[in-house]
């Protein structure tokens, strides 16, 4: 079980380290207990797809995910790597490079602030596909309107030049904001402002850290 957090913390950052182009405001990932446990919850029940948003709850946050359906019991290394496959499908700054081509895995594991990541794989024997994978990602990624860029390209930790180890920044935000437009919002208002204060919690408090 052990060795199995291990791999997956290690081949996602990896693979977060090692975008093109480089990103300057990629998180390092950690592992998270609650996120893992609710991965295990749902991978024990066999529906074999993505899991309802409202069971993705965590610490006042929706949290990501991605699935994966195998016949035969993968190593956790093998079922990222088939997330990672869908690269090939993507291109920084355009998306997704044919029509129907899936993305969505990938782009989950690259982006920036999905920082906190739980995994659980099931048995399901009467299932076609008897090994079910499911990871959870929080806060989550894939935001519609930024799917072509999953980060910020620069020079690797350019947005955390003192909270960085090899590539990945070792500073998230703590809290997340409500409202999509909270830039906007703080320099209307000011964070005194009560609504602000209120609904952007992460504009206002966390000044040099990832959001």
């Amino acid at each position: 079980k052990l060795q199995g957090k291990k791999q997956i913390l290690e081949e996602h950052n990896e693979i977060r380290r090692s975008v093109i182009p480089t990103a300057r405001n990629m998180l390092k990932m950690v592992w998270n207990e609650k996120a893992a446990r609710n991965a295990q919850k749902w991978a024990n029940k066999c529906e074999m797809r993505i899991s309802p948003r409202e069971q993705r709850f965590l610490n006042g946050v929706t949290c990501g995910e991605n699935i994966l359906l195998s016949s035969n019991p993968r190593t956790w290394v093998d079922a990222i790597q088939v997330w990672y496959s869908q690269s090939s499908n993507f291109k920084y700054g355009y998306g997704a490079t044919a029509k129907h081509a899936n993305i969505e895995s990938y782009t989950q594991m690259i982006w920036y602030n999905s920082y906190q990541i739980g995994c659980a794989v099931a048995y399901c024997p009467k299932s076609k596909f008897n090994y079910f994978y499911v990871c959870q990602y929080c806060p989550p990624g894939n935001n519609a309107m930024q799917i072509a860029t999953p980060y910020k390209s620069g020079q690797q930790c350019a947005d955390c030049p003192h909270h960085c180890d090899r590539g990945l920044c070792t500073n998230p935000c703590k809290y997340q904001d409500d409202f999509a437009n909270c830039i906007n919002l703080r320099n209307l208002f000011g964070c005194s402002h009560s609504l602000v204060k209120d609904k952007c919690p992460a504009t206002c408090r966390c000044s040099t850290e990832i959001i």
